[in-house]
């Protein structure tokens, strides 16, 4: 294995022996996970924003959907070529270069003065979010060649990124009661104003010394690919097979096996698709998108349970999530040292089942049920997925060649993205296909039920326009219906979870941290 040209923020560029110690490398995780924090934080102010931006835009229903799902289609197209770009330019610049323009684009995004723009500037902060998550993981797996140190960074990263996703609805809320929409993009200034200013100093540099040419095709069969197929599976569930549907369901199924087949074919491929023949990198990239499909369902909905049908604020549900944040920091802290001190199957598959049984638990909620029922959730689900995710993405990154740590970083990240888009979808339409089926209460209108059967938030404003204990009644029933169909979901992504821990023990059976098992080597 070749070494990596690498050297300090600046001055000239020296080869170093991957052993070589470095006082600042924690300096330089730091300022990586800032990066991290930033990108969680934007995945989740967003969904607070919508109803705001909403009032102030006057977006139609498909343009609000564009810009709730526009941001993450992009980011998914592109995960895989921005890594393997990172592996041929140098980590270092593409994260830098990333970042500013992740900053731009957020002055932008606030500061839109149509749906349409809103629209452009979202599609176009995919793009540079889709430089952030790969750049960092793969930084992490040269800064620390340790396996150990290597563990502990990758759970301090883990750890950050849902710290991110927890900081965002609490942050957001508060922003959300005292300023206007655009004030949620704002936040990313200063972040990304200390991730330039510090990482352009401290972090080394790194990129494949042998890297062969960037090819184009392969960008364009990658995100045509992976964007049809998402949108295909999302439409499909919201509206129903549809023959425009179909078609761009085969256009991306198309598009990824002539990218398959265009990677096999070339001499230095954007992602080897060798790295799938060991099977505990199979293992954990399955696991990774097996999970997050699981816990979407819940996760997407969760918000509008707590607000809309517990009424709190969004500052209040947004600190109502705050267990599951703090159960996956802990969790990541320890992941490491649990994985070492059993087993990385036994660490993941029991995080699974642990997160497994956790959304089984739901199946008792009900619409007025007491908060200690979802904190538990909420914590044991923030443990085991913590556990789970920071362990596979270790795994990820002892099993591939660093060279090539920035396309296998971008693999796990698409794993994420996919099964988040695939888990809404699918889980999605089973709460809201549960949530649509309620019988009108007696004494309403037809037309008004008709109106709420749409979604919560409109069963909401159609109470509020109903005289006399109607509308009381609507809503009751209508919080009612939706909370029976979060339960559905729960059930359905407890399922998924318990067939992931099978999965991943099965898969991930040798497999150790920061070695490579001799009967899976290829």
């Amino acid at each position: 294995m070749s070494s990596e040209t690498t050297g300090p923020g600046t001055g000239s560029r020296r080869t170093r022996h991957p052993d070589d110690p470095s006082r600042l490398r924690w300096v330089a995780l730091a300022v990586l996970v800032l990066a991290v924090l930033l990108v969680g934080i934007d995945v989740t102010v967003l969904g607070l924003a919508a109803p705001f931006l909403s009032e102030d835009l006057r977006p139609s229903s498909t343009q609000l959907l564009w810009i709730g799902d526009v941001y993450s289609f992009v980011i998914a197209g592109l995960l895989v070529s921005m890594g393997s770009l990172g592996d041929r330019i140098g980590r270092k610049k593409l994260l830098l270069t990333g970042s500013v323009a992740f900053g731009a684009l957020s002055v932008l995004t606030a500061y839109a003065h149509s749906a349409e723009a809103m629209i452009v500037w979202r599609a176009l902060m995919g793009v540079a979010g889709a430089t952030l998550m790969p750049s960092t993981l793969a930084l992490i797996r040269n800064i620390f060649p340790d396996p150990k140190e290597r563990s502990f960074a990758v759970g301090i990263w883990g750890a950050m990124t849902a710290a991110g996703t927890a900081v965002g609805p609490v942050v957001g809320g508060f922003l959300l009661e005292h300023y206007w929409w655009g004030s949620v993009f704002l936040i990313n200034l200063p972040v990304m104003a200390v991730l330039v200013a510090v990482g352009s100093k401290l972090l080394p540099e790194s990129r494949n010394p042998s890297p062969g040419p960037w090819d184009l095709p392969s960008v364009g069969l990658s995100m045509v690919g992976i964007i049809a197929l998402v949108y295909a599976v999302k439409e499909a569930a919201a509206y129903g097979i549809r023959w425009d549907v179909a078609v761009t369901a085969v256009v991306g199924v198309a598009g990824l096996w002539a990218f398959v087949r265009r990677q096999l074919r070339l001499p230095t491929p954007l992602l080897d698709m060798r790295l799938f023949t060991h099977r505990g990198f199979t293992g954990a990239v399955l696991a990774d998108l097996l999970t997050i499909l699981g816990l979407s369902g819940l996760v997407f909905f969760l918000s509008q349970f707590f607000q809309m049908v517990q009424g709190r604020t969004p500052l209040q549900a947004g600190v109502a999530e705050l267990p599951a944040a703090i159960g996956s920091v802990v969790a990541g802290l320890l992941a490491g040292s649990v994985a070492r001190r059993t087993s990385v199957r036994g660490a993941v598959s029991g995080g699974l089942t642990a997160v497994g049984l956790a959304l089984g638990a739901c199946l008792w909620l009900q619409a007025h049920s007491g908060y200690l029922l979802l904190g538990g959730v909420l914590l044991v689900v923030g443990v085991g997925a913590g556990l789970a995710f920071t362990v596979t993405a270790d795994v990820i990154l002892s099993t591939v060649p660093k060279e090539q740590a920035g396309a296998a970083s971008a693999v796990s990240e698409t794993a994420y993205e996919l099964g988040a888009a695939l888990g809404i979808a699918l889980l999605g339409s089973v709460v809201t296909g549960v949530y649509r089926s309620f019988a009108t209460p007696d004494g309403v209108p037809e037309s008004a039920a008709e109106h709420a059967r749409h979604s919560l938030g409109e069963a909401v404003e159609t109470a509020r326009g109903l005289a006399g204990p109607e509308g009381h009644t609507l809503l009751e029933t209508a919080r009612d219906s939706f909370t029976e169909g979060l339960r559905y979901g729960a059930g359905a992504g407890a399922v998924i979870l318990l067939a992931a821990a099978v999965l991943a023990w099965r898969l991930l059976r040798g497999q150790t941290l920061g070695e490579t098992p001799a009967e899976d080597a290829h």
